[in-house]
């Protein structure tokens, strides 16, 4: 049924009922995360409306050794309620199609391009073009990564790092479990505690091994090696292998991320006054060693939020194998791709042409439609699915964070947020944005071919633009 063709503009009184609605939709997706959404809370604060956590700090282990998760958000039950029965009209398909259509026909946009825009509330498609199509997502395919983890692995999940000893405690073995943000203040810690658990048993000098047999497959991603966007994937490194001081964005990578992370932990036990009778070699931790020590990574929904403000490309990777580990399949490219589409599969989404190939978006061998990206996000957005909000709570805000920090069009700071993609000749972008009439939109552009990213971004960000007031 077409609904009557309606305005794009609305009165002052639906205004007001509006910003309430939008209040309660962001109150309904998550806290307000370390200021992400600036736009959004002075809407909220001029109804008095007030929530939210802290969801974005010390939670991602770049500052504490073993920092606690996320705090639930506190949500006002007046905001709540008025979510529950929004007094507006619904956005008229015509009139958005009137909009834009001519946007999506930008040349910056290249020959390839479709579209979908839902309303998140009632998964009905408000405007599509060539919505159920498979095109080349770049790091939109984030998004499906980060449902998948979450769905496979349960919110407390944290990914370990542990030292193993031999029976007779003259060997220990540093052991991989996936997690790419072990960084050198928690290596320091696994180290003390490695040391003390040591010396309790009068030993001073061991052999250290280090074990990476977690993964299976390939180390170097498709894209190939040497690629300052991701390091080997391997279940055991620093910093991401990274060989500077930098936490985001493309850096140069070590060639031999877990060597380096046991060379480090070698120089660490020395320190601590455990001597190593050779240098670290590779090898299998013992199946019944006793374990002397641990490290944690951040849970889950804190590494699926920082993947996806940033579009980290090591994490996503990891998260993909933690989906396949979760589901009982090996972890390597292979087993993270059956793994993911698997409990996509379980979400009810539109899956034609689909294809997982890896869980960054690197890999142009992946496929999505726009319809299934939209989907996936009003999936995070149901009420019934808690367990999926970090899908949107990790979103970039436009004007404000990670990838969109720079990236604002006609207002739109605070207002979007939505997830990034980019490879030479594809330009995407999904995510989440607060239409006129209050309803909280899902939508996702897909372009290909495009001639550069100078010219395909800033088209993009001004559909986005579009769907504000």
């Amino acid at each position: 049924m077409v609904p009557d063709r309606g305005t794009w503009q609305l009165t002052a009184g639906a205004a007001v009922v509006g910003l309430a609605f939008a209040a309660a939709a962001v109150t309904a997706a998550g806290p307000w995360d370390n200021g992400q959404r600036k736009a959004e809370r002075t809407h909220a604060a001029a109804l008095g409306r007030a929530g939210g956590a802290d969801h974005q700090g010390a939670g991602q282990g770049r500052e504490a050794p073993e920092a606690p998760g996320p705090a639930p958000a506190p949500s006002a039950p007046g905001v709540l309620a008025a979510a529950s029965a929004p007094k507006v009209p619904s956005v008229a398909p015509a009139a958005l199609a009137d909009v834009l259509a001519p946007l999506l026909d930008d040349p910056g946009l290249g020959p390839l391009r479709t579209a979908s825009v839902v309303d998140a509330a009632t998964g009905r498609q408000l405007y599509g073009r060539g919505a159920g199509t498979a095109m080349t997502p770049a790091s939109t395919v984030k998004i499906a990564t980060a449902a998948a983890v979450l769905s496979a692995t349960g919110p407390a999940h944290r990914i370990p790092t542990r030292v193993v000893a031999a029976p007779d405690f003259r060997s220990i073995t540093l052991v991989g479990g996936g997690d790419p943000t072990l960084d050198t203040p928690r290596m320091r810690a696994l180290a003390d505690r490695t040391a003390k658990a040591l010396r309790d048993r009068g030993v001073t000098t061991v052999r250290l091994s280090y074990d990476t047999s977690l993964y299976k497959g390939p180390v170097i991603h498709p894209i190939g090696a040497g690629n300052d966007n991701i390091a080997p994937v391997t279940p055991l490194m620093i910093n991401e292998g990274r060989l500077d001081d930098s936490t985001e964005g493309s850096a140069r990578r070590s060639p031999d991320p877990a060597g380096d992370a046991a060379r480090a932990f070698v120089g660490l036990l020395s320190e601590r006054g455990v001597n190593t009778a050779s240098g670290p070699a590779s090898g299998r931790a013992p199946a019944k060693g006793p374990a002397l020590a641990a490290t944690h990574s951040a849970p889950v929904p804190a590494l699926v939020e920082r993947m996806l403000t940033n579009s980290d490309n090591d994490i996503a990777e990891a998260l993909a194998r933690q989906t396949a580990l979760a589901t009982g399949r090996p972890a390597s490219f292979a087993g993270a791709e059956a793994a993911v589409t698997d409990r996509l599969k379980r979400l009810k989404l539109p899956m034609t042409g689909s294809r997982f190939a890896d869980g960054s978006g690197l890999n142009r061998a992946d496929k999505v439609s726009a319809a299934l990206l939209t989907t996936l996000l009003v999936r995070a957005a149901d009420p019934a699915r808690p367990e999926l909000r970090p899908v949107l709570t990790g979103l970039p805000v436009a004007g404000f964070t990670g990838t969109l920090s720079g990236r604002t069009a006609a207002g739109s700071g605070g207002l979007v947020r939505a997830k990034t993609g980019t490879l030479r000749g594809v330009d995407t972008l999904a995510g989440t944005a607060l239409s006129a009439d209050g309803r909280l939109l899902a939508f996702a552009f897909l372009a290909g071919d495009t001639p550069s990213a100078s010219v395909a971004r800033p088209a993009l960000d001004r559909l986005a633009a579009a769907l504000l007031p």
